[in-house]
């Protein structure tokens, strides 16, 4: 996969205390970052370690791999949407068509004969 450009002005970094393990340093110091990708709006919250600048890397990191993985899943998406519209466009070959049109008149016979019994 290609690398995602994440520009600087695209982002919105905020920061706010964290939780979980690492004492006193987490319960004062805000290390937990919160990156949000403005055109996108994808978030990312990271509160993995005690420091901040740690987590703002790992932030950046979680963010492009979400990113890439949208810009994957989109790609797959159009794909899917080129090859079904490929195969709808598709004509049936004569054979296909005559065993549609034998099985229709099959049925037809079998409903014809459903009707009323006359005495």
């Amino acid at each position: 996969m290609e690398n995602v450009n994440l520009r600087d002005e695209d982002l919105r970094e905020s920061f706010a205390r964290s939780s979980g393990p690492g004492g006193q340093h987490v319960n004062k110091v805000s290390t937990a970052v919160t990156l949000t990708h403005l055109p996108s709006g994808l978030s990312v919250m990271v509160s993995d370690s005690r420091s901040q600048s740690m987590n703002r890397k790992i932030a950046r990191e979680r963010l492009a791999e979400k990113l890439k993985e949208r810009l994957q899943a989109r790609r797959l998406q159009a794909r899917a949407a080129t090859a079904k519209a490929r195969r709808q466009k598709a004509r049936r070959s004569p054979g296909e068509k005559r065993k549609l049109v034998e099985g229709k008149r099959r049925r037809s016979e079998i409903k014809k004969g459903r009707g009323r019994v006359s005495e």
